[in-house]
């Protein structure tokens, strides 16, 4: 066992700088000067030259050969499973390539912001075309010959491969356009309207993080353009975003992060900075983000409590009843941007930049045009066209930090969320009485010990059939969605 100890040892070593680097990214996306920019491009490229030299050490290689994997348990087999994927997989990519890639992402981060307050695309593009070369030649070299599409996508789901999902989101397409068409038809709720403080609605986020189990001894919440989840283990950090007339984005930003953070909080400690230590993948991440938000957060008995909680926080804001409330939090409308879509909607935006990366990727689409295909796209898909670019090709941080293949995981996860949702349901029968309390212990205590403790242990798809019992399918979510759309439109 002499080889996987030192191998093992490594590799903490490996994870604790990449939760520095890490940290990084935390900081240019919440405190940093915007000044800083240059400064922190060429820290992020030093930690990342740092980091790939660990990665592709010729030690990792003696260790994983001379350890017999039959001699491992479960736990030892998966971590080798891992550090070797990893290794096999940084050694095709060369280390200045690595470090240009880190460098060029993070000063394209704060061109992409400026650009978005700007409504500026022009100014995005050109950096924008330096990442998606950058990543092109990464993908060619991990391919090794086969799609490059499927090696960026082995970052963010691993042993997945795009056919497969487009395969699930061809089956989901017709019945959520269905869907979507009959609630826009439909009489809509109430809409929520009014003024509601910044400092309230940030004291109200804080009170839903902790009724959702976030432990703020080992974690904060800040402020940010675009709201995110950033770190394992014992230091897990979230952030969220405000807008005074609509709070909903707020507090339902808030539960999707704290989703994230409390996969992360609740891994088991023994695979503290080791390969399993985290979530084993976006996908799998997005499961629980969306259950919390979606399947728990917006449900009839949860939003029940929450009325409450927002008449306390605010007084008469014009929605008088839990039920109408209810409605408001469901309420499907037109809209452009992707995280503040509803459950219908949701998934049709993502595929909507599944098709168009997929297309970079492959050099079917230049940077150029970009813009006029998403325009073009939307509007086939929405029924209307894109007003401003801030609601349209720059809306989202992912591809200005080169997350390419990372977006078909959002859908992915909400597919794996219902499965969960059904196989939770069914665990346990009452849990609509303790949501109707504001407790949410019994659905994330089941998804903590069914799911989140496990970390990487298991292969993504493998995680959440060992959960739920049952094979993956698109058809849980499709039934959860009819059900209580149908309900709520009286369809």
């Amino acid at each position: 066992m002499s080889s996987y100890n030192d191998l093992m040892a490594f590799q903490r070593e490996t994870q604790a700088l990449g939760q520095v680097a890490g940290r990084l990214g935390w900081d240019q996306e919440t405190m940093m000067p915007r000044g800083s920019a240059p400064q922190r491009a060429e820290e992020m490229a030093a930690m990342e030259t740092v980091l790939h030299a660990r990665r592709i050490d010729p030690r990792v290689a003696e260790w994983i050969s001379s350890i017999d994997a039959s001699d491992l348990d479960e736990t030892g087999q998966a971590q080798l499973r891992e550090v070797t994927r990893s290794y096999e997989r940084t050694q095709k990519v060369p280390v200045e390539l690595a470090s240009q890639l880190a460098r060029v992402t993070s000063k394209a981060q704060g061109i992409w912001a400026q650009a978005r307050a700007d409504e500026d695309v022009a100014a995005f593009l050109p950096i924008l075309e330096e990442v998606v070369n950058l990543r092109r030649q990464e993908a060619e070299a991990l391919a090794a010959g086969g799609d490059p599409y499927d090696a960026l996508l082995e970052d963010y789901e691993p042993y997945t491969q795009a056919s497969e999902i487009a395969a699930i989101f061809d089956a989901m397409r017709p019945r959520l356009v269905a869907l979507r068409g009959a609630c826009l038809e439909a009489e809509a709720p109430a809409a929520l309207t009014g003024h509601f403080p910044e400092a309230a609605q940030l004291k109200l986020s804080h009170e839903l993080a902790a009724a959702f189990g976030y432990r703020f001894d080992k974690g904060r919440i800040d402020k940010a353009v675009h709201p995110f989840s950033s770190g394992s283990g014992i230091d897990v950090r979230i952030t969220t975003r405000v807008d005074e007339a609509d709070p909903f984005n707020c507090f339902y930003s808030t539960i999707h992060e704290v989703g994230h953070a409390c996969y992360e909080q609740n891994i088991s400690q023994d695979y503290l900075l080791t390969p399993l230590g985290r979530g084993v993948s976006m996908g799998v991440h997005e499961s629980q983000s969306r259950i919390y938000e979606n399947q728990i957060g917006r449900g009839r008995a949860f939003t029940g409590w929450l009325f409450e909680q927002m008449q306390a926080a605010f007084g008469d804001f014009g929605i008088t009843s839990a039920e109408e409330f209810y409605r408001s939090v469901n309420r499907v409308k037109q809209g452009y941007i992707r995280t503040e879509a509803d459950e219908v909607q949701y998934n049709l935006h993502v595929m909507l930049r599944f098709g168009l990366e997929r297309a970079l990727m492959a050099g079917d689409l230049q940077v150029a045009d970009l813009e006029a295909a998403w325009n073009d796209r939307f509007e086939s898909d929405f029924g209307y066209a894109v007003d401003t670019p801030s609601n349209g090709v720059l809306q989202d941080v992912h591809w200005s930090v080169g997350l390419f293949g990372y977006f078909p995981t959002y859908s992915l996860g909400n597919v794996y969320a219902g499965c969960l949702n059904a196989a939770m349901r069914a665990a346990v029968p009452d849990l609509d009485q303790q949501l109707a309390r504001g407790d949410t212990s019994a659905a994330t205590g089941w998804l903590g010990e069914n799911l989140q403790r496990h970390g990487g242990l298991r292969k993504p798809v493998d995680t959440i059939m060992h959960a739920t019992g049952s094979e993956v399918s698109p058809e849980p979510l499709l039934d959860y969605l009819e059900f209580k759309f149908g309900e709520i439109y009286g369809l």
